[in-house]
């Protein structure tokens, strides 16, 4: 149940960053939750290749880079699907940011939650 409450408010966390920034395109609300999905699946399966990969240029810029990696992320998803796209790479960084913070008060926000239902 969790999983799928999380799910759904990362899909409507991408309609969001959608309409804060006009570099993020979401057609529909089937189509943020299909580049949720994509998305969760690239920073579960790629995204710690590519830290691992790219760990020396991470320590050099003082982890900065791992903000490239999310953007990377955030673009190869939207190149894949067609309801989800982004306006170039500065717009997945941004895009990738705001939904980031979004996705850290949804995790915060869902623990408190679930604490308060298990107690």
């Amino acid at each position: 149940m969790k999983i799928i409450v999380r799910w759904l408010l990362l899909a409507a966390a991408l309609l969001l960053v959608a309409n804060l920034y006009p570099g993020v395109i979401v057609k529909s609300f089937g189509s943020a939750m299909i580049a949720a999905f994509v998305i969760g699946l690239f920073n579960t399966l790629l995204r710690p290749l590519l830290v691992l990969l790219t760990l020396p240029v991470t320590l050099l810029t003082l982890g900065l880079f791992l903000f490239v990696i999310n953007a990377l992320m955030f673009w190869a998803a939207a190149e894949l699907l067609d309801g989800f796209s982004v306006n170039g790479f500065a717009a997945a960084l941004i895009g990738s940011l705001i939904y980031t913070v979004c996705g850290m008060i949804i995790d915060v926000a869902m623990e408190q939650v679930f604490r308060s239902q298990s107690a």
